[in-house]
Parts: structure tokens; sequence; C-alpha cells
């Protein structure tokens, strides 16, 4: 809230009025308490200070409630109570709607929100997939082929086309790149398919997110950019790797510009716990170093989480505005979170920390924010003011009007594929395939004609044969023909030598028997 002076402040503690200064607010931050104790109210609380300040604003909506800053608020008693107990409206308070933008890396709550396999890179994708350093080392190995070869990575099934042409011919890049083991590449590959499964490969692709559509302004106020999480935040890995990748995209394409009057953009992680559970070390640096630096690029981050000790200390250490609901103290490792948050804070003497965080009610909080000079001050037990924007979920109606007036409408809702590593290795193995094939259907054409000329030799050979057969028995049959013939003549001439040796026979008796009858 800003007030009559154009004073930002964002909670009251008796009669002074708590706000962060708008200089130091890019030296990051903290919302903790347990649930139910007032945190979104005050994530919610501290996005309309920034937007009114004219800083756009990042944050993640994980049970759908923060939408309710695009409407103008009202209707809430307990609210109501507050603003009349503290005067709030005497001091400039006004229920109103914030200039929002909803996301949805799904693309049903917002516009979608992509990046690409190579923009994400293998560090980040590794945490993502679970994988082990063997595997991580694999995967890197793939990007780094990748880049060599000049193949985009923009989608996961450009990726599962890398890792299934590196199997295939991985004796070609042992020499160069290392030793490659189908069984890893196999495992990556199964963590690809659990991550479909999860919907993790609907933020794969294009056309991806440019950063600097986070940091609008509308008619002076800073455009509150708002995350629906609902879904992602049940692959806790996915969500917080691409949060932090926005981090990282942040920090690398932003300029330097030192200390500033006011931010640039603020980033919100809700369920910051989540980030840093299993994570690690490389990883842990990498985030250290970031929130260390993005400062510089104008960036403030803020954390929202149930207790500060979720925060590793070297990350803790760097949050100079905090804000701490209450927290329960039942057991002894309650017990032990609450004094960590109580040691966070700079000492009031006016009260026991330690006992203040577990008696404050709904809506109390122990707030510090630094001073001018960029210290902290001193812990005050405070009211956080209500927000001005409804407070609660919008109607699917009223969320389809603000997807419409965004400034952003239209420009992400049509997803790209373009020529990348999936076309041009499918392509590729097509190629090769059918080459392969023509070279077998060649293969089995010559295979053919040899054994259709070992055929038509056989016949030949049987023809001749059967030629020559023939010939012989036609000779065969001449031969016996040429011989009956001759014997059937010589028969001829024997009976007809026969016949003439009895007629001469007979004739010489008849002559011999008719000269013995004429000579008697």
């Amino acid at each position: 809230m800003i007030d009559n002076t154009g004073t930002p402040f964002n909670a009251i503690s008796g009669e002074k009025h708590l706000g962060i200064i708008p200089s130091m607010a890019n030296r990051h931050g903290l919302i903790a308490g347990a649930t139910g104790t007032g945190k979104t109210c005050t994530l919610q609380n501290l996005a309309e200070t920034f937007s009114a300040m004219g800083v756009p604003v990042f944050a993640t909506d994980i049970k759908g409630d923060l939408t309710g800053v695009s409407q103008a608020g009202g209707g809430n008693v307990h609210f109501e109570k507050s603003i009349e107990d503290n005067h709030l409206r005497e001091c400039g308070f006004e229920y109103k709607a914030y200039p929002v933008c909803v996301w949805d890396v799904m693309g049903k709550e917002g516009h979608p929100l992509r990046t690409t396999v190579s923009e994400m890179g293998p560090i980040l994708l590794s945490r993502i997939l679970d994988l082990n350093d063997t595997q991580s080392d694999v995967l890197n190995m793939v990007f780094r082929i990748a880049d060599d070869q000049g193949l985009l990575l923009i989608d996961l099934k450009d990726l599962r086309k890398m890792l299934e042409e590196v199997g295939n011919n991985r004796s070609q890049y042992i020499t160069a790149y290392g030793n490659i083991s189908i069984a890893t590449i196999g495992a990556i590959q199964r963590s690809l398919l659990s991550l479909e499964d999860q919907g993790g490969d609907q933020f794969f692709g294009e056309p991806a997110i440019d950063i600097f559509d986070f940091m609008q302004t509308r008619q002076g106020r800073g455009v509150i950019n708002i995350l629906a999480s609902d879904q992602i935040v049940n692959s806790p890995k996915v969500y917080t790797s691409f949060l932090l990748y926005l981090l990282s995209e942040l920090f690398e394409q932003l300029p330097e510009v030192g200390d500033l009057d006011k931010p640039k953009l603020v980033f919100f992680f809700d369920e910051a716990h989540m980030l840093f559970n299993g994570i690690s070390k490389s990883l842990l640096e990498k985030i250290e170093q970031i929130v260390r630096l993005i400062r510089s690029k104008g960036v403030g981050v803020y954390f929202c989480t149930q207790n500060p000790a979720d925060i590793p200390d070297t990350v803790l250490g760097q949050l100079g505005n905090r804000v701490q609901h209450a927290l329960r103290a039942y057991t002894p490792h309650e017990q032990k979170a609450v004094k960590v948050a109580a040691d966070s804070f700079r000492t009031n003497p006016e009260f026991d920390t330690s006992k203040v965080i577990t008696e404050m009610a709904v809506g109390e909080a122990l707030v510090s924010f630094l001073d001018s000079k960029g210290m902290p001050s001193m812990v005050e037990r405070a009211k956080v003011l209500p927000p001005e924007g409804q407070a609660g979920a919008i109607t699917p109606d009223e969320r389809q009007r603000v997807i419409q007036t965004s400034m952003v409408y239209g420009k992400y809702d049509k997803t790209i594929d373009r020529e990348s590593a999936y076309e041009i290795l499918t392509e590729k193995l097509q190629k090769e395939q059918e080459a392969k094939e023509l070279a077998a259907q060649q293969k089995e054409e010559e295979k053919q004609r040899k054994e259709e000329e070992k055929r038509q030799a056989a016949e030949e050979r049987k023809q001749a044969a059967e030629e020559r057969k023939r010939k012989a028995e036609e000779r065969e049959r001449q031969r016996e023909k040429d011989n009956s013939l001759v014997g059937s003549i010589s028969k001829m001439a024997k009976q007809k030598a026969k016949r003439e040796l009895v007629n001469t026979a007979f004739k010489l008796g008849r002559g011999l028997l008719g000269g013995l009858l004429k000579g008697k």
C-alpha cells in the first residue's frame, strides 16, 4: 500500500507504519509462517505495494488464491475491521484492482510459459530428471554433441531423438567425448518418459518466454505476473527447476545497474522449501551465487516458506526484509525451529521474540525491513495490512478477461514447431533407412538375378541333356530301324533265294523226271 504521502507501508505497529524502502527492496526478503497464518495475504500485500511503486512482480500461485489481485477487494468482515481499527482509509487505503498477467506452464489457466531444452541446459534438466552423476555427465555430453553438430534441442522429442542418435552410434563418439553406456542412455530415456507423464513436456517448446515480458508496466503500475502452479507443484523438481531457470535467465540477460531507487523486478518464490530439499551441492552453490549477485541486476527475490529453517544459512543471510507469521511449537523439533526464526531477527528489548512467534494471531507478524543504510531494523510485532485487491481466486470468466486483455495476448498461445534435432535426425535416419532398403533391394535383386541365371543355366543344361538323350534315343531307334531293315532285306533275300532254289530244284527235278518218263 502507498499512503497519502506516497510512502509505501505494509504493516502497522501501534501508530508506527512499517514498510519496505524501495531502494532496499532488491536486497531480497523472506515471508515465513505456519499454514493458515496469513502468508498469502502478506505476499499479495507486498505484490500490490511493488506494483504501486511501478515495479513489475513475478509470483507463483500455489493455491490459486493470488489471482484475486486483478479485482477490487471488499466484503471481508475481518479486513473491514482491520481497516476501521487502524484508520487505513484516512491513510489512503482503497479497494482496487491491479494489472495482472496470468501464466500457466500447461497453457490452460494462462498464457503458455515455455522454454527450450537448450536454454534449460543439462544441469537443471538433470535435476528435473533426478539423474545420478554418471547419467548427468552423459546428458551433458549429448548436449555438447548436439551443439557441435549444430542441432537445436527445442522440445523433449528433440532430446529423445538426440539420445537415440548417440546411443545407436556411440562408437563414433567415444573417442572424442568419452564412454557412453547404452544402459545410461536407456535410463535417461525412461526419466524423460516419466517427465512427460507428469506433464513436464508442456513447458519445453517455442515460442520461448521473453523475460522482458515480465517487466511491463501499465498506467504507471507494475504488472503482477502470476504463474498458476497448482498442477506443476505436484512435480517439485520440475516446479523449482523451472523457476530457478527463470532466475538464471534474469541473471544472465539483465545488465548490471548497481543500486537503484527501486527494483526493476521482484520475484516471489512460494513453497521455497521444495527448492532446497535434496538439492546437490553444485546446484545450491549456483542458487547462492544468483541470490547474491542478482540484486546488482535490479531484481529482488522473496522466498515464501513455513519456517526460516527451510532455507540454507548461506541463502537466509542474504534475505534482508523479513515478515514472520506465527509458528507452532508443540514438539522439540518445532521449538528448535522457533528459536532459529527468533534468532534471525534483530532483538527488540520490549518483548521475547521466541514467545511472540507462538502467540501471534492470523494476520499478525514479526516485521523487520532494511533501513536506508541497509541495516535490519529492530523487529516489531505488527499487523499486516489487508490487500486492496480481492483475497481469493477469481472466476473462470474473470480469468479469461484477464488473459484476453493482457499485453502479451496472442504472442505465446500458438505453438511453433520449427526444424530442429528431431526433424533433422529423423530425416537423416529416414535417408539411411531408405539407403539400407535400397541396398537390401539391390542385393535381393542381385540374388534373384543370380538365382535366375542359375535356374536358366540349369534349365539349359537340362534341355541340352534332354536333347542329347532325345538324339541318342533317335539314333538308337534309327539304328534299330536300320538293323531291322537290313534284317528284313536279308530275310527277303534268303526267302527269295530259297524260293529260287526250290524253283530250280523243282525244275531240275521235273526235268529229270520228264526225261526218265520220256525215255521209258
